[in-house]
């Protein structure tokens, strides 16, 4: 029996999991882990015409003359295009569908998917209306003409391509029917690292948009690690010059794009990043989820957390047998509860996804927000910024979630400290104006470039309502200077104004407001004795606990002569 022990020890050292101490908090629950970069946008644009110039210079290339530049054949230039993508669709039999406002178009498209696993090209064709800069001619009597935007800016149709690649699986490329011809290339890191493992002999199963079963975890990790290196730009570069231009000529043929130098170039705007932990099953996840909001929620000020219910749930006993290595297109429902946090144009959540994995993103709505450049060149440093900020929120929520304070911690809070030369007050959390500021810094510790002393006291005025509405940033300054000198914040830059919390720091900041107003209150409110009217059947399990220890709370009061 030694030896059995020896194997299943040496199976579980051979786990692959990511290094933040959330993911390593449960990893003896855990299969693997794997990251991947999930769905990237890519804006194809032009540069000659984004400019009045430099349209007038492309048409000129394109027509010889300026002359019959005017709206009626900008016009007819979007009919044509029009046509030619309904004639050409007709002739190929693929389907054209006029999509409403609201309506997922990805969704639609994987009904037409095609069951051909060969199969290479166009497979549907999306039509909306959604707006888009067009340019407005102004002739003049004279004969000359003046271009400008239309204002506001017009809906026009946009033609979405459902592409099969061979790299990439399935690529959308979304077009307008205007010139310049505006587009975007959406693609998914999930679909790209998928054809990879195929093409490698790695099996797996995938249920929707992730990886349940693996038979080779070190290299399905490894082939999704190849999107976060700079060869990925290349990778990039070439889907988008692949498909684009090929859409692109039902408005502008093969010949007319050589002859007016029509070429686009490519930024990125937006980016998912994903840590994905594979449970043992199902219930164990469930648990740690759904244990992890109940503790963390209220201490990082999250207002609401979403749940869509399904209605199937998870099993509670994993079992072994003959296992399935397959692309899986029925997929069971199961509950779904999001865990989000927004900052500005960034969002962090955390969610279960299919039967028995929990998934952490870190999005960028719209890569400006990273300030790293969007230069498709830029690709490794978007996702690197990305990785650090998943870093970020992980790391805050393992500490807020398991919370501890020392002894020697609690006792020196109320003591003076010194920051630089300035020797400064201690912390007594006994005014609420100290609760209120450590508790702010817990809600903002997930923040992605720390928190200035402005958002600080933003922060603490909402906390506090109407008792700190004249809390003003000079305050918050001062408070926080406070908590440095004893070690619960620091800078993130020796000379910036960006601030975070330690890690050790955070931890005790949660614990003292956990200590407070989870434990002290409770057991405190009424004397020790329950909340009246809380014996019900239908008693949560939280306050169960709860009564049971005041009733013994209650026996401690008379005996230390306390209760009323």
């Amino acid at each position: 029996m030694d030896w059995l022990l020896t194997i299943d020890r040496f199976k579980k050292e051979l786990v692959m999991v990511a290094q933040d101490p959330f993911t390593q908090r449960y990893a003896r629950l855990l299969d693997e882990s794997y990251d991947v970069v999930d769905r990237i946008i890519v804006n194809a644009y032009c540069k000659l015409g984004g400019s009045p110039g430099g349209f007038r210079h492309w048409w000129l290339q394109l027509h010889g003359t300026t002359d019959n530049l005017d709206n009626t054949r900008l016009m007819r230039m979007a009919g044509r295009f029009s046509r030619r993508v309904r004639g050409w669709a007709k002739k190929n039999d693929i389907p054209v569908i006029y999509c409403k406002s609201g309506e997922r178009k990805h969704k639609i498209a994987e009904q037409y998917m095609p069951e051909d696993p060969g199969f290479r090209g166009v497979f549907a064709v999306m039509v909306n209306r959604a707006p888009s800069p067009v340019w407005n001619v102004l002739r003049f009597p004279g004969g000359g003409f003046h271009l400008k935007r239309k204002t506001p800016t017009p809906f026009v149709n946009h033609y979405s391509f459902h592409i099969i690649d061979d790299e990439w699986g399935h690529v959308t490329v979304r077009m307008s029917g205007h010139a310049p011809f505006k587009a975007q290339v959406m693609l998914n890191g999930h679909e790209y690292t998928a054809c990879r493992a195929r093409k490698a002999g790695v099996e797996f199963v995938k249920e929707g948009n992730c990886f349940t079963e693996t038979s080779d975890a070190a290299a399905l990790a490894t082939v999704a690690d190849t999107l976060r290196s700079r060869a990925a730009v290349g990778r990039l570069h070439r889907v988008c010059e692949r498909w684009i231009y090929r859409c692109l000529c039902f408005g502008l043929p093969f010949d007319e794009q050589k002859k007016s130098g029509f070429r686009y170039a490519y930024s990125i705007y937006q980016v998912e990043y994903s840590r994905n932990l594979l449970f043992h099953n199902g219930h164990h996840m469930d648990q740690v989820f759904h244990g992890v909001i109940d503790r963390t929620r209220s201490l990082m000020n999250i207002d609401r957390v979403k749940t869509i219910f399904g209605w199937k749930t998870r099993p509670q006993k994993r079992f072994y047998g003959a296992r399935r290595f397959e692309a899986v297109v029925e997929r069971p429902v199961y509950d779904l509860t999001i865990f989000k946090i927004h900052f500005g144009r960034l969002t962090v959540k955390i969610y279960t996804k299919g039967e028995r994995v929990l998934r952490t993103e870190a999005i960028a709505h719209n890569t400006v927000e990273l300030r790293c450049g969007r230069v498709i060149d830029r690709f490794p440093d978007i996702i690197e910024r990305l990785a650090d900020i998943l870093e970020r929120f992980l790391r805050a929520l393992r500490c807020v979630d398991a919370a501890w304070i020392s002894d020697r911690t609690l006792e020196s809070l109320p003591t003076p400290s010194v920051v630089g030369r300035t020797r400064i007050g201690g912390v007594d959390i006994n005014k609420p104006r100290a609760r209120a500021a450590m508790e702010a810094v817990i809600a903002l510790s997930p923040s992605p470039r720390g928190f200035t002393a402005a958002r600080h006291a933003e922060m603490v005025r909402e906390i506090m309502g109407k008792g700190g509405a004249t809390y003003s940033s000079r305050q918050s300054a001062y408070d926080l200077k406070k908590l440095r000198g004893k070690g619960l914040v620091r800078k993130t830059s020796p000379r910036g104004r960006h601030y975070e919390p330690t890690p050790d720091g955070l931890r005790a900041m949660a614990a003292l407001v956990v200590l407070r107003e989870k434990v002290i209150k409770p057991l405190l409110t009424y004397n020790g004795r329950c909340k009246p009217g809380s014996k019900t059947a239908s008693t949560a399990g939280l306050d169960a606990r709860y009564q049971a220890v005041q009733r013994e709370m209650q026996h401690l009061f008379r005996y230390l002569q306390i209760a009323a």
